[in-house]
């Protein structure tokens, strides 16, 4: 049957959509943070980030029912459930921080935050990490530089390294700052004399495309000072690491000492729900709003805002950010003392709920090792366990659950990580 539906979709929808393992999966049911093919093996999730407090969370579904059931229109008509989500969601961003424009998805809010900061500052130029991925709309593509894409980087981008003291070749702290820092001032000193200036930096808040990175820990705060001083503004894309996944904070952002002008999300926002959204300050609200006529005819829909409510109440109710950082600690800690004796092994990143490390062919020279790690992802997955590979060479194990993730899922994840790990280099 799975054979089959593969011939059917390459016949639909093409070979070209992409699909995870060499044999792939189809699923038929999700729970909780257990997934069911169709031949009825269960499968615990250590990847999907889009079922944020789980899949098929039942407050989640009877909330989407009901209102899918009593009513759903556009926001052209006034709705006490859309209002009172944007309420509850901007009570959990930091003072300025006012504002909320709805949207469909993480794509369609970058690209207004785009858009909104380009008109505010008179200028194109857009600086993004020089291996990160922001959307799929025409602007968000021709600032792609970690994944396939047609369009070159475009004459108004610049892409620039974010810093890693976990890279193998890293200098001391102050050192690398300094060393990153001056990239990010040729970046905008070069948009400035090509005459774009600097419009915006968009940057994800945990640097997830890249390999989950450790940069210094001021670098995030002084590039937005930089940024600022040249004229741009800043967003944060929160879509992976926002709503509670790092578990110290709300947001990704928070961790680095400072205030974004837009933040954007997605994703998990609505548990699998299409909705997304961009907050940002008043000012710039009202700037863009008085010249723009914006309205999406299905974000903000009730139903749409019904799903999202119910993830804040989820997470708030059931704790599942405080567990995510109790968790992530326990994760970490163990993850760290089954990679140790692996010379081949780089060192555990990440944060909350938000993990990885990097596979290496070679430990002296950090060479890293996308075959094996390859390998790896897929053994996961024949021992029941379900995680991926990100990185600039596909070499870092990652392993991004659902907040609904319990102590004992966490020990199976590990003993199952350690199994794995023990047969490829000891077996």
């Amino acid at each position: 049957m799975t054979t089959d539906l593969l011939a059917r979709r390459h016949a639909t929808l093409g070979p070209h959509s992409p699909l995870f393992y060499r044999t792939p999966l189809e699923m038929v049911r999700g729970e909780g943070v257990w997934l069911t093919d169709a031949q009825g093996r269960r499968y615990l999730d250590a990847y999907n980030n889009v079922p944020h407090v789980g899949h098929s969370h039942p407050r989640v579904v009877a909330a989407v029912a009901e209102q899918m059931a009593t009513l759903n229109i556009h926001t052209r008509y006034l709705n006490e459930r859309v209002v009172r989500y944007a309420e509850k969601l901007l009570a959990l961003f930091d003072p300025g921080l006012d504002r909320l424009f709805l949207t469909n998805s993480g794509s369609e809010a970058n690209e207004l935050a785009i858009r909104i900061a380009r008109q505010h500052t008179g200028h194109r130029g857009v600086i993004v990490s020089d291996f990160s991925y922001h959307g799929n709309t025409i602007t968000l593509a021709e600032v792609t530089t970690g994944l396939d894409a047609a369009e070159a980087l475009a004459p108004h981008a610049r892409a620039i390294r974010i810093p890693d003291l976990d890279a193998p070749d890293a200098p001391d702290e102050q050192t690398l700052l300094r060393s990153a820092l001056a990239e990010l001032d040729a970046a905008i000193a070069s948009l400035d004399e090509a005459g774009f200036g600097v419009g915006v930096l968009l940057i994800d808040t945990l640097f997830t495309t890249e390999g989950v990175l450790r940069p210094p820990r001021d670098f995030v705060r002084l590039a937005a000072e930089r940024v600022r001083r040249a004229g741009g503004l800043v967003i944060a894309d929160e879509v992976q690491p926002g709503f509670g996944r790092i578990g110290a904070h709300w947001w990704g952002y928070q961790q680095w000492g400072f205030t974004p002008d837009f933040v954007t999300m997605g994703k998990s926002m609505g548990n699998g729900h299409p909705v997304a959204g961009v907050v940002t300050t008043e000012a710039l609200l009202d700037e863009f709003g008085t010249r723009n006529m914006f309205f999406n005819t299905f974000a903000g829909n009730p139903v749409s805002a019904a799903a999202a409510e119910a993830v804040l109440d989820v997470i708030q109710d059931e704790g599942l950010r405080e567990r995510a950082a109790e968790n992530g600690a326990f994760i970490r800690e163990s993850l760290e003392d089954i990679t140790a004796p692996y010379e081949l092994l780089g060192p555990v990143r990440g944060a909350g709920l938000f993990f990885g490390f990097e596979i290496l062919s070679d430990a002296a020279l950090g060479t890293p090792d996308a075959a094996t790690t390859k390998d790896l992802v897929e053994d996961m997955r024949e021992r029941g366990v379900l995680l991926s590979r990100i990185g600039r060479h596909d070499s870092v194990f990652k392993i991004r659950p659902p907040l609904a993730l319990e102590r004992e899922h966490a020990e199976l994840l590990l003993e199952t990580i350690a199994q794995s790990l023990e047969a490829r280099f000891h077996g």
